[in-house]
């Protein structure tokens, strides 16, 4: 029973305690309300006073502002009225400068107006003057006005082409004495101091025969050792009627040249078989080769140039073997470089530049059959392969005209290419080109109104033409041998010069009864 009442009394005692404590928080707490709400308020009243400062000194502020921003604009407007009315000050002084303009040209238009009636009455009164004397005119000479212009302008015209002729005659004599007497001494010097065979070359090469039994042996049992030779040679062996001879057919040069050693070589030993013919064969190309170098260094020996490449040099051996109309190439191109090298000292040019160009100039046609392109791309493609100097290059390329010349360098190559084609024997022409040349030059003589005909002569070097007289003057031949001449040069493709000759004949014929 104490032990109950000892509980009871404790859990009363703790309840009151406890009353006890929160009554005490409370009050605590509202103490601490009471001062956080006193603090509160005085915060409040601190920032409504610092605001209320703060927008007193914001108002100050606001009104400095504004108030310079009027002084500024008021003094804005002060310069822009100042300047407006300079303004107006200069577009018064242009009006009236407008106006006294315009009153001098008023009275400067009131003047030409006067001017002008009075010009116009001077032209009628003029007018008249000239219809009454041209009336006058007519009467005492007998001609109409429009016949007199005719008679005049017919007169004049007869004159000025007289005059024209003439000094036409006098000016081409006069250059013509002086460029034909220089050039011939430049010409002539260059061809006599280079000696050069004149014989043409034929590309066709024949092997000839002991006897034509040795046509069957070349044959072979079933063609075996023509095959053996063509497949070795890459050539064909046309074995015709033709006695005692074989031709041996090629577009390459030096693989018909291989082929008719070795076929003469086949000849002399008499052992015809597919072995000894291979044998023979590879004999013939160490000699052609070997050939080849001798010829690419003896062109090079006479020419007296250095520093070719080896390439170059067999190259130019290969040249030994190619032909164009007829001419040996190898031999065309040292006698272009004696020439241009000649003539280049003659004129005070680079004499190793032209000799060296004359040299390589033909260098594509020793491969033209193996390489596409032209002979003169080809030559260039090589030069430059193997470093050869611009100087040189562009005289390859120019001396066919592929190019517009740039140096007398390449003017002297064309011209000594052009003289070592041209002279006589150096080349064989086509019978039908040569035909068809001539018919052409005649056909373009003919084209010109007053001609009556037109002969070629001297191997095509001389047109002769016969014009009619009554159509053609003695002065108008003169310009008309000078147009016929010009389109011959426009037209005509030809080796060296055509001398153009015009003939005009008059005949008086009467009879006695």
């Amino acid at each position: 029973m104490p032990l109950v009442l000892a509980i009871i009394l404790m859990i009363v005692l703790a309840a009151a305690g406890f009353v006890v404590g929160v009554m005490y928080r409370k009050k605590v707490a509202e103490r601490e309300i009471t001062s956080a709400e006193e603090e509160a308020r005085r915060i409040v009243n601190e920032a409504i006073k610092s605001a209320e400062s703060k927008k007193r000194e914001a108002l100050v502020e606001a009104k400095e502002e504004i108030h310079k921003s009027r002084s500024e604009y008021e003094r804005e407007v002060k310069e822009r009225r100042a300047e407006l009315s300079k303004q107006e000050r200069r577009l018064q002084q242009k009006e009236e400068n407008l106006d006294k303009k315009l009153d001098a040209a008023d009275k400067k238009n009131e003047t030409l107006a006067n001017k002008i009636a009075a010009a116009e009455q001077q032209q009628q009164e003029i007018s008249m003057i000239k219809k009454s004397q041209l009336e006058m005119l007519e009467k005492v000479s007998g001609f109409t006005v429009e016949e007199a212009k005719a008679y005049l302008i017919n007169s004049i015209r007869d004159d000025v082409t007289h005059e024209m002729a003439m000094k036409v005659k006098e000016v081409e004599a006069q250059y013509k004495e002086e460029a034909d007497e220089r050039a011939r001494e430049i010409v002539a010097t260059a061809i006599q101091r280079c000696a050069a065979d004149h014989a043409s070359e034929i590309t066709v090469s024949v092997v000839p025969l002991p006897n034509d039994e040795m046509k069957g042996r070349i044959i072979g049992r079933e063609g075996r050792n023509i095959r053996s030779i063509e497949t070795l040679t890459g050539c064909d062996l046309i074995i015709d009627d033709t006695p005692e001879a074989i031709t041996v057919s090629s577009f390459d040069p030096v693989r018909r040249e291989v082929a008719r050693l070795a076929l003469e070589k086949l000849i002399q030993d008499g052992r015809i078989h597919p072995a000894r013919i291979e044998e023979m064969v590879a004999k013939a190309q160490k000699e052609v080769n070997a050939t080849i170098k001798a010829e690419g260094e003896r062109a090079v020996f006479e020419t007296n140039i250095h520093g070719l490449h080896p390439e170059i040099i067999k190259l130019l051996g290969r040249m030994k073997y190619r032909t164009s109309y007829g001419q040996n190439v190898l031999n065309h191109s040292i006698e272009v470089s004696h020439v241009a090298g000649l003539m280049a000292a003659e004129l005070g040019a680079d004499v190793n530049i032209a000799k060296r160009a004359g040299l390589l100039h033909d260098l594509g046609k020793s491969i033209d059959h193996e390489v596409e392109g032209s002979h003169v791309t080809i030559g260039v493609d090589i030069a430059r392969k193997y470093k050869e100097s611009e100087a040189v290059i562009h005289c390859i390329e120019a001396h066919h005209g592929d190019v517009e010349p740039h140096s007398i360098e390449a003017c002297l190559v064309q011209a000594a290419d052009a003289i070592s084609a041209a002279r006589p024997g150096a080349r064989r022409e086509n019978i039908e080109n040569y035909v068809k040349r001539l018919e052409k030059l005649e056909e373009v003589s003919k084209s010109f109104p007053g001609i009556a005909s037109s002969y070629a002569i001297q191997a095509g070097r001389e047109i002769r033409i016969m014009v009619k007289p009554e159509d053609v003057s003695e002065d108008q031949m003169v310009l008309l041998a000078r147009d016929i001449a010009k389109k011959i040069e426009e037209e005509l493709t030809y080796p060296g010069q055509i001398k153009v000759h015009l003939l005009r004949e008059t005949k008086a014929i009467d009879y006695a009864k």
